[in-house]
């Protein structure tokens, strides 16, 4: 390494389970083990939820991949259904171990998250150790971690080893190894703001570092997102690791296996997500003044409409009605694709449990599926 790490500013962890879903069904079901294991739904828009690195090896099955994609290239692996109380399970008894050896811990998904390891003896054999325990705790699951200056780096160092791998890399070294690696690298810069930046001649993370100064960048693409690309082609990133983070909204949504046209059959599918997203408020103390729906058409429009409450709720009684009454105002004139409903403006912060996502930054809303929807943002008249 060009230093150590006790010489770094920040010493950052980035753990992230190995297949997480695939590897808690072979727990359950270890004459699986060695075989092409796929996770995903059966529906006509189901996507792979993850896979087994024997179906990732084989084929090249990959997270977020079609469904249908899967079965036609490996028709003869293991399809299973996900079983999401089993993953939330196995995922508490992770986080739980991560909690009781680091003192600052960041969960930003049920099989992932940072740590912050600034000032400790060793960094690196603290984490093989917790990567021995979770071994140990949960049965077999192993996990990846990478060790760095900062989140950015250590998100981009825990791929380096998977699977089960540990590896440490500097600020200063990654700016040489990843010198000719895509600007795509970097968690956050997505297709869209990747193609802008290949016609500018940045096809690398070292011209785009070296031939473009900031004020370029920001006049190109904005202040905020031209700084951050100014930030992230030299491979600096100052977000902290914090234990908890604000609950801005909660959601229930659904894809349909086929658009639905029919507004009774979507009023009956609104008012179950409306009852299951006000149970899982309901258990973890949270209510909003803000109540929401999203369509997203069969042209995949997405519309979304909202209506505020004088007092904060989680009261199926009192978001169901409203949900209800923002579809019929909209009256969706196509076929609709998904369905959904927030409640949102929460009157308190909430520990981020294992289930939260962690946002894309800077120019990332072009997003990973091309193109960004249009969209129109309605509100319910008073």
């Amino acid at each position: 390494m060009a230093s150590e790490v006790k010489d770094w500013p920040r010493a950052i962890a980035h753990l992230d389970m190995d297949a997480f879903y695939a590897s808690v069904e072979l727990r359950r079901r270890p004459e699986l083990r060695g075989k092409p294991v796929i996770v995903c739904g059966s529906g006509p828009r189901a996507v792979v939820t993850t896979a087994s690195y024997e179906a990732r090896r084989l084929a090249g099955i990959h997270s977020a991949m079609p469904a249908a994609t899967a079965r036609r290239r490996l028709p003869d692996a293991i399809y299973i259904t996900p079983d999401f109380p089993a993953y939330r399970a196995a995922s508490v008894e992770v986080m739980e171990v991560l909690r009781a050896n680091v003192e600052t811990v960041e969960v930003v998904g049920l099989d992932e998250a940072y740590l912050d390891l600034t000032g400790l003896f060793s960094p690196k054999a603290t984490m093989r150790r917790i990567a021995a325990e979770i071994r140990e705790v949960t049965g077999g699951l192993s996990c990846s971690v990478g060790i760095s200056e900062s989140r950015l780096l250590a998100k981009i160092t825990s791929e380096l080893g998977k699977p089960a791998g540990l590896v440490v890399l500097s600020r200063e070294d990654a700016l040489a190894r990843f010198a000719d690696h895509s600007p795509g690298l970097v968690p956050g810069i997505g297709p869209k703001t990747l193609q802008r930046l290949e016609k500018m001649g940045a096809t690398t993370l070292a011209e785009l570092r070296e031939n473009f100064q900031r004020s370029e960048l920001e006049e190109r693409f904005g202040p905020r997102s031209g700084a951050w690309l100014y930030a992230r082609a030299r491979l600096e990133d100052r977000t902290p690791v914090s234990t908890s983070r604000e609950t801005k909204s909660q959601s229930a949504e659904t894809t349909f296996d086929y658009d639905v046209a029919d507004l009774g059959a979507l009023e009956r599918h609104l008012g179950e997500l409306a009852e299951e997203l006000c149970g899982r408020l309901a258990k973890r103390d949270l209510a909003g003044r803000s109540i929401g729906i999203k369509v997203r058409l069969d042209d995949w429009t997405n519309v979304s409409r909202s209506h505020s409450v004088a007092a904060a709720t989680n009261d199926p009684e009192v978001v169901k009605p409203i949900a209800l009454d923002l579809l019929r105002a909209y009256d969706p004139p196509r076929p609709v694709r998904l369905l959904g409903v927030r409640v949102a403006s929460f009157e308190q912060e909430a520990e981020e449990g294992g289930a939260a996502a962690e946002e894309p930054e800077g120019p990332a809303a072009d997003g990973a599926e091309g193109e960004a929807e249009p969209q129109l943002r309605l509100s319910l008249p008073s």
